[in-house]
């Protein structure tokens, strides 16, 4: 039998780390080359990694939410063929307390994840109130000759219940039972899995349970005594009763750790503010024919499927100035001092997701047809959504689109995508009394607001170039004429 490990590659251009999303696997569990069995968050997007080879695995290194450095080991996996165990040895891994072999498949006991023995310097996110709690470390299980040592196990936290009875202890030394949502809604709250007592069957953490935690404020720092994080509780039917701590209403701050995409837009934004010079331009005007014309391609059967929208039209306005001003299509080679002018345009749009704001982009947008642009964003927003954009989706951007009017925004002073010579803002489209042919009328309006790097771009060219969009979208024959 060999045992291989798998490293934490470089999932990204020069990324040093990675948060362990979820794990699809857990030991025991039989692999193939090419089988995905985790999910990571970098400093730009979630990936799922597929192992390399084979096997059977021997032990998951880190837990879920664990952030760990690029090359190092994070699961164990057994290649060559299965040692044959003796009949005691399945029953002798449950009750020895001390080392014993890993227990064939069949048999196998919940290894503790997140204790492997790793060179490596990773991250882990602090438990608050262990110290004060004297919670003991847990001990390695996974160590690299492949035994098994228990770790220290510390009494759970003891709530008495309403009826003065007091519920059975945690027992065993198994990780907290949990489906992976409920793992990253308790992520999400803040709440440790260990201090919170399941009412499903089997004992497995519902989300109920941990909303009801969240909402009793039972966390590490109201707790009185912390359990070590592999307790599994295993509650009896009362537990539905229990006296749950009272809400620290004296709480005036809440820290959130800064990591992941968050931490690295937070640096791209403070390093783009003040490196690129920023000028902010405004313009409003009128969008009802682009609006009507809108409501004419979502009815026009040709393009059935598509989705259609103002953003669609926008982006394609963008383009078509792109084109008649291609000096705003540039970057700034600081080490070299040379303007660099790109031939192609690659479209960023700002997208919100659950992990921060990203700015995926369209390859080559300006070859793309109206159906093939329409496809384009639908596709980057359906991925961005889901959590799945790649690094690679994210580079090499020239300019962003950010459409802060889904959020009723008029208008803003965007700050450039680094690397990028400008970012239009698109505000809300509004029914406004407007001054159309003369007489005052409801009309749809909206402000855009662009914002670019005056080393690349002037005063004069900026404003041509966002005079442009805005003579494009209050009469989108444009398109046409000016393609």
């Amino acid at each position: 039998m060999t045992i291989r490990e798998f490293k934490l590659p470089d999932v990204g251009e020069g990324l040093t780390e990675a948060e362990i999303l979820k794990w699809y696997v857990q030991p025991g569990d039989t692999v193939t080359d090419g089988q995905v069995v985790c999910e990571v968050e970098t400093a730009k997007a979630a990936v799922e990694l597929p192992i390399p080879f084979d096997g059977v695995v021997h032990a998951l290194l880190f837990e879920e939410g664990v952030t760990v450095d690029v090359g190092a080991v994070i699961i164990s996996v057994r290649t060559g063929p299965a040692e044959e165990a003796p009949e005691a040895a399945a029953p002798a891994a449950v009750a020895a307390p001390a080392v014993a072999e890993e227990p064939v498949a069949e048999a196998r006991q919940p290894v503790l994840v997140g204790y492997g023995v790793s060179t490596a310097s990773t991250k882990r996110r602090p438990r608050k109130g262990a110290a004060e709690a004297g919670a003991a470390p847990a001990a390695s299980v996974a160590a690299r000759n492949g035994s098994a040592v228990a770790p220290a196990v510390v009494p759970a936290p003891v709530v008495p219940a309403q009826n003065g009875s007091v519920p059975a202890a945690p027992t065993g030394s198994e990780r907290p039972l949990a489906k992976p949502p409920v793992r990253k809604l308790a992520k999400d709250l803040g709440i440790d899995l260990a201090l919170v007592i399941p009412t499903g069957d089997g004992g497995v953490v519902t989300r109920e349970d941990v909303h009801a935690a969240a909402a009793a404020a039972i966390t590490p720092q109201t707790a009185q005594v912390q359990a070590p994080a592999a307790v599994q509780a295993a509650a009896p039917p009362a537990v539905e009763s229990v006296v749950r701590a009272p809400v620290d209403t004296a709480a005036r701050e809440t820290r959130i750790p800064v990591k992941g995409v968050r931490k690295v837009t937070a640096q791209a934004m403070v390093g783009s503010a003040f490196t690129a010079p920023h000028v902010t331009e405004f313009i409003t005007f009128d969008v009802t024919r682009t609006m009507k014309l809108v409501q004419e391609l979502k009815d026009d059967p040709d393009l059935a499927g598509l989705r259609i929208n103002p953003l669609l039209l926008i982006a394609r306005a963008v383009l078509v100035a792109i084109r008649r001003n291609p000096d705003v299509n540039a970057s700034w080679d600081e080490a070299a001092q040379e303007i660099v002018l790109k031939h192609y345009v690659n479209l960023g749009i700002a997208a919100a997701t659950p992990r921060g704001l990203i700015v995926p982009n369209i390859k080559d947008a300006h070859t793309k047809s109206l159906r093939e642009l329409s496809e384009a964003l639908s596709a980057l927003v359906g991925t961005a959504r889901d959590g799945k954009t790649s690094p690679a989706d994210m580079q090499n951007g020239t300019l962003t689109l950010t459409n802060v009017g889904v959020f009723g925004v008029d208008t803003g002073t965007p700050i450039l995508n680094p690397g990028e010579s400008a970012i239009l803002a698109i505000g809300a489209i509004k029914l406004q009394p407007w001054v159309h042919k003369g007489k005052v009328k409801p009309r749809h309006v909206t402000t855009l607001a662009l914002s670019f790097d005056h080393r690349l771009i002037d005063g004069e060219l900026g404003s041509r170039f966002l005079a442009d969009i805005a003579a494009v979208l209050e009469h989108p024959r444009r398109l046409l004429t000016w393609s």
